[in-house]
């Protein structure tokens, strides 16, 4: 259940195109990634059944988590993923890479993808840094929603940490058949290797009262130091649930060193489709605290800690948007919502107290 738009296209916001070069917008200048090259991998019976499967029998929101890998799997030049090829699937990789294209016809200024690129960087480089923020050594990652997440077969940064990976029953096991055939594809030098210190796979809906449960009964510890990753998710879940979420985790601040990750939309970005997004807060910085969380930070895309090189355009609609008050829900230049995405990461331990 880890879904986020690749083709989360804020530009509906802005009908501006204008000449961008690829160093501008966060592509390579090479010519040759007009070219979608599908390893040898991809195209094997067993993989394409597998994806046929996902076709068949997974929901929409189940397999935008194909969505997901096929956006960093397109965003390879700045996102370190070899797996995300193949949890994608061709039909998948195709659709993002023919979006893509027509943005760089169109000399659109956001080009598809850009926001899961730098929201995967972020979730990345603030996973290694809470985890750096521990005095023990040891710690735990709970990702959930995890969909077609692989941080623990390519982040060094876990190799002292169990990863948990919580998610539905199917999406685990095609992922997990997935990894396994490619564990036993070509060249061992090529094969997956796990980072992580162990990978523990949770079958648990989270939006369930049990999934706190399971996750106990499959080794996780609450007296260990935990980064909760949720990346793409919490909007997708009604206001009842994600609160409930929230403040489960929140509570785990009261017992050891407890640092969330998420993002959150506004408001109005989840007009965007009001059928699939439910939950938003236009002030999670302010909302976290009530729960029990003692640190709050809070972040835009194009911020200093959310840029990667990928915004250096001031008239991009994100720099707009950063140039604008939070509190402005409609642009003042043509009345269109303001869409913001909030990255956030909120910490908590037994030794500190809340604003």
């Amino acid at each position: 259940m880890h879904y986020l738009l690749t083709t989360f296209h804020y530009s509906s916001n802005f009908s501006v195109l204008s000449q961008m070069s690829d160093q501008e917008n966060g592509l390579p200048e090479n010519p040759q990634w007009q070219e979608l090259k599908l390893s040898q991998l991809l195209l094997t019976d067993t993989v394409r059944n597998l994806h046929a499967t996902i076709d068949a029998q997974w929901d929409y929101l189940q397999r935008t988590a194909c969505q997901t890998a096929a956006g960093r799997a397109m965003w390879k030049h700045v996102i370190h993923d070899p797996l995300a090829d193949l949890l994608a699937g061709e039909t998948y990789l195709r659709n993002v890479h023919e979006k893509i294209k027509k943005d760089r016809l169109n000399n659109a200024r956001e080009i598809s993808g850009v926001i899961l690129a730098i929201r995967t960087l972020w979730f990345d480089s603030q996973i290694e840094a809470a985890l750096n923020s521990f005095n023990s050594r040891e710690a735990q990652v709970v990702l959930l929603g995890a969909g077609m997440d692989t941080r623990a077969y390519r982040l060094n940064c876990l190799k002292e940490s169990d990863v948990f990976e919580v998610d539905f029953s199917q999406v685990l096991q095609v992922k997990t058949a997935l990894i396994q055939t490619a564990m036993e594809f070509g060249d061992e030098q090529q094969h997956p290797r796990m980072t992580a210190k162990s990978l523990t796979t949770v079958a648990a809906d989270i939006r369930e009262n049990d999934w706190l449960e399971k996750l106990q009964l499959s080794g996780y510890k609450p007296e260990k130091n935990t980064v909760w990753v949720l990346e793409g998710i919490i909007y997708y879940l009604l206001d009842i649930h994600a609160m409930q979420v929230l403040k489960l985790i929140a509570d785990k601040s009261n017992l050891v060193h407890t640092v969330l990750l998420a993002d959150f939309m506004n408001q109005p970005s989840t007009t965007l489709s009001s059928s699939i997004f439910h939950f938003s807060s236009d002030w999670p910085d302010r909302l976290l605290p009530t729960l029990g969380f003692s640190n709050v930070r809070l972040s835009q895309i194009g911020d200093p800690d959310a840029h990667f090189g990928l915004m250096n355009d001031p008239l991009n609609l994100f720099n707009k948007l950063r140039s604008l008050p939070r509190s402005v829900q409609t642009h003042p230049d043509d009345g269109t919502p303001c869409r913001r995405l909030y990255l956030v990461q909120a910490s908590g331990s037994p030794n500190q107290t809340t604003a």
